[in-house]
């Protein structure tokens, strides 16, 4: 069983790796013994992370270049897999966020946010999985969101993106499962992180409607994601195809979190 969850051997590529949620998914397909490649589109913080990484214990590479421009993305792909061997897994994970509400929202405020959050996901699903249809193996993890299936305020450029990703997953699952390539996607809840540190407090509305709305009554600690991206990235997932696993603490299972009632 443990050799069925086992990386080693392999490496993974994770985008915009260089904090948060993105980190914490590295990390743990690190500790599963897997090679990291960590790419950002600016170097100093990518630079920062790498070491962070390396102290750590964990082998881990960095790449600057920008995940929407296809001439870079794949001159630096070329270069990964003559300095790495091959990408045996791939977690798009670099995405941004505006929250504007959609009547005041400039239109190429809206185009960058899909170009990010869609776009170079598709761009480098497809330079990738060339090496992976080539070997016949291959893992492709997509980071979805809540707002795949959900609306909210103030993101609808976020949530058209999150919600093209979904679907994405699902058409790059049926045009390469035939070649041993699974595509699947993890949609992450609210999890506590420094980007949201500022609204975790008690007394804060947001803290309290996050607490009140998650079934587990807790925000998500990054690590949580860390057993699901091992999974997916794993053999253990070699008959997963086209999947999105929402890791939330229940909140899509439940219009109210049920100790309310």
């Amino acid at each position: 069983m443990t050799n069925l969850f086992s990386l080693e051997g392999k490496t993974a590529m994770v985008t915009g790796g260089i904090h948060g949620l993105g980190m914490a998914m590295a990390e743990g397909l690190a500790k599963a013994g897997a090679e990291l490649i960590i790419t950002n589109n600016v170097q100093e913080p990518l630079d920062t992370a790498i070491e962070q990484y390396k102290k750590a214990g964990f082998k881990a590479t960095g790449y600057a270049f920008d995940v929407t421009d296809e001439v870079d993305a794949e001159k630096k792909v070329a270069e990964i897999e003559a300095n790495h061997g091959k990408i045996d897994i791939l977690v798009n994970n670099a995405g941004i966020i505006m929250r504007v509400l959609a009547i005041d929202m400039k239109v190429e405020d809206f185009r960058k946010v899909i170009d990010v959050d869609l776009v170079g996901p598709f761009i480098m699903s497809k330079l990738v999985a060339k090496g992976m249809i080539a070997r016949q193996s291959g893992k492709i993890i997509n980071i979805c969101s809540m707002m795949s299936e959900l609306g909210r305020d103030n993101v609808s450029a976020y949530a058209s993106a999150k919600g093209g990703l979904k679907m994405l997953t699902r058409n790059l699952a049926t045009e390469w499962a035939k070649y041993n390539v699974q595509v699947n996607a993890i949609g992450p809840g609210y999890f506590a992180t420094s980007q949201t540190a500022p609204i975790r407090v008690d007394g804060h509305p947001f803290n309290e409607f996050i607490i009140g709305r998650t079934p587990a009554g807790r925000w998500g600690d990054p690590e949580d994601l860390a057993g699901t991206a091992v999974f997916l990235a794993s053999d253990a997932s070699n008959f997963v195809n086209g999947q999105v696993i929402y890791v939330d603490g229940g909140i899509l299972a439940t219009i109210g979190k049920p100790s309310n009632e």
